[in-house]
This record gives structure tokens, C-alpha cells and sequence, in this order.
């Protein structure tokens, strides 16, 4: 074992030697690097800056291929419009020819401003002016005698239907103010009515009417209901039982403004609890005052506020028959 670590040591003091030579030459090999890492960044710069003057010499040679391409139909529309002169030079030479005229001759006759625009606009008119007059009638006084009293009838009619036509503007403003005003007023005294029997109802809370635009003809209206505990929100966001009573609540207010000689109610108490349904009922009552009322239910809270009940029963299988009772004449004969 101590010949084999002599051995070991002789071997690691070996192949120390030459750890330090590759340092120092690991050590130049960084530096050199470091050195063409430098060349290579600026040789990139280079290629940069020559590859952007490559690209903006062809940007320009792009351009001057196009301005090429605009010069060449430039000129092929001069052409064509050269051609088109020609043309109408040769027919204007066989008009002159057909009228025995020359080009020399009308030249030196043709004022220093003449122009051909103006002229023919001239000639134009000139042709349209003849063509209007047509042949002479020798009775267009007469007709023209007959088409003045036609006028003369027609500016008659049309004076009328302009008073006439003013005439129904002012009866439609008129109209429409007096529906502005109703509605305000139908509109006000139904938002107070709604206003006082919405707590009733509810036993407390609060609602109201709300308009959804400015113009009164056009407008539409939103029912705003807090019932107790809960915040203001439109009627779309409550409950079955909730929508019934603000429901019911809007018309009461209505009959109050104008009562009818009676209501129908049907089934207006299903969606209810049997608090509401009291609420309901005690409104109920109260309305019946100035109102009949006739309303459908199943439910034993709102039968016992009536005065007199109707029921179908069926005694015979696929037999209806309607019973009638007096609840007041049935109290009498049970106390009896």
C-alpha cells in the first residue's frame, strides 16, 4: 500500500505540470475571444448599416420603376387622346368639305378669342331653342287663353288645400297639447295613487311611475318598487308574488282615478303567501267600497272576505253544476 501511494503521488505531481500550462494558455484563448467577439459585433454593425443602404436603394429603385410605370400610361393616354384629336380633325375637314368651306378661309375670319367650348356650348343652345319652339300653331293664343283659366282654377285649388292643410296642422298641435296635458295630469294622479297604496299593500316599501323619455307622446313608463328591506329596482327584478301586488297596487290607483262599475280578478291571489294574501284581501275590502268586485280563487283566506260565493262542483262524474251561497243569508241561518 505504500509503494502503491508512492506510486499515486508520483503520478498526480505528473499530471499537475501540465494543469498549469493549459491554464495559461485557457486564459490567452479567453482574451483572444473576447477580441473576435469585439471584431464580430462590429463587423454586424457594418453588415447592418449595408444591408439598410441595400434596402433603401431599392425602396428607390421601387420608386423610380413606378414613376416609370405612371410615365408610360401617361403617355399612352396622350396617344390615345392625340389619336382622338385626329380623328375629330378629319371629320371636321369632311364637314368643311360638305359645305364647301376651307380650313385657310375660316381660319383667318375666326376672332383671336374664340373658343371652341363657348361656341359649342352656343351652338347647343341655340339647337335646344329651336327644337322647343317646334312648328308655329296659329291657335296657341286661344289655347293659351284656355290654359290661363286652367291655371288660374288650379292656383284656386291649391290656395285651399294650403289653408286647409294649416287648418289641420293647428288642430293636431292643438290636439297634441291638450294629450300632453291630460297625460301629465293622468299620469300624475296614477303615480300618487301608486305612491299611497304600494305600502298598503306591501305593508311598507315604496314605488312610483317613471317616465323613459322627455317627449310626453312618445314616451313610455317603468313601475320603481322597493318592497321592505329590499333596494329600488324595476318591476322585472321581483318575485311571482311581488310582480302581483306592485301589479294589483298600479291598478287600484288607476280605478281610483277612474272607476269602473266593477273588476275581475282571476286568480290573482296564486302567486301569493298567506300574508300577502291578507294584504290583499284588506285592499280588497277597502276598494269594494266604490268598486264590485268578482274575482276567481282557490284560496280559503280571500273566500272568506266575500259576500257571497259561487262554486262548481261535480256531483256526477262529467256533470258540472254551479252552487250559489249568501255568505251574509248562511251566517243568519248558522246563528239561528
Amino acid at each position: 500500500m505504500r509503494n502503491r501511494q508512492d506510486q499515486l503521488s508520483q503520478e498526480l505531481a505528473e499530471l499537475s505540470k501540465p494543469f498549469d500550462e493549459q491554464e495559461n494558455t485557457l486564459a490567452m484563448l479567453l482574451e483572444q475571444r473576447v477580441e473576435v467577439e469585439l471584431q464580430q459585433s462590429q463587423l454586424n454593425d457594418q453588415l447592418a448599416e449595408v444591408e439598410s443602404l441595400l434596402s433603401s436603394a431599392e425602396k428607390g429603385q421601387q420608386g423610380i420603376v413606378e414613376k416609370i410605370q405612371q410615365m408610360r400610361s401617361a403617355l399612352e393616354s396622350k396617344k390615345l387622346e392625340c389619336e382622338g384629336f385626329r380623328v375629330r380633325a378629319n371629320s371636321t375637314l369632311e364637314q368643311l368639305d360638305e359645305l364647301n368651306q376651307t380650313l385657310k378661309t375660316i381660319l383667318e375670319t375666326l376672332p383671336e378669342d374664340a373658343e371652341e367650348n363657348q361656341w359649342q356650348q352656343q351652338l347647343e343652345n341655340t339647337t335646344a331653342s329651336v327644337s322647343r319652339l317646334g312648328a308655329v300653331n296659329l291657335a296657341a293664343v286661344e289655347e293659351f287663353e284656355i290654359q290661363s283659366q286652367r291655371k288660374k282654377h288650379l292656383d284656386d285649388q291649391n290656395e285651399d288645400l294650403v289653408a286647409a292643410l294649416e287648418t289641420l296642422e293647428g288642430a293636431i298641435r292643438k290636439i297634441d297639447k291638450e294629450t300632453k296635458a291630460r297625460f301629465k295630469d293622468t299620469y300624475d294622479k296614477v303615480n300618487q295613487g301608486l305612491k299611497e297604496l304600494f305600502p298598503k299593500v306591501f305593508g311598507g316599501g315604496s314605488a312610483y311611475l317613471e317616465l323613459t323619455g322627455e317627449d310626453l307622446l312618445e314616451t313610455g313608463v317603468t313601475i320603481m318598487a322597493r318592497p321592505p328591506g329590499k333596494k329600488n329596482s324595476t318591476i322585472h327584478l321581483l318575485s311571482g308574488g311581488e310582480k302581483a301586488l306592485t301589479a294589483l297596487s298600479l291598478v287600484f290607483a288607476i280605478f281610483r282615478l277612474n272607476p269602473a262599475p266593477f273588476c275581475l280578478l282571476d286568480e290573482v291571489d296564486a302567486p301569493l303567501d298567506d300574508a300577502n294574501v291578507g294584504r290583499f284581501c284588506k285592499l280588497v275590502s277597502e276598494m269594494s267600497k266604490s268598486v264590485q268586485f268578482i274575482y276567481i280563487t282557490h284560496n280559503k283566506i280571500a273566500m272568506e272576505m266575500a259576500k257571497h260565493l259561487t262554486g262548481v262542483t261535480m256531483a256526477e262524474p262529467g256533470v258540472s253544476r254551479m252552487v250559489a251561497v249568501d255568505v251574509e243569508e248562511a251566517v243568519a241561518i248558522a246563528q239561528a
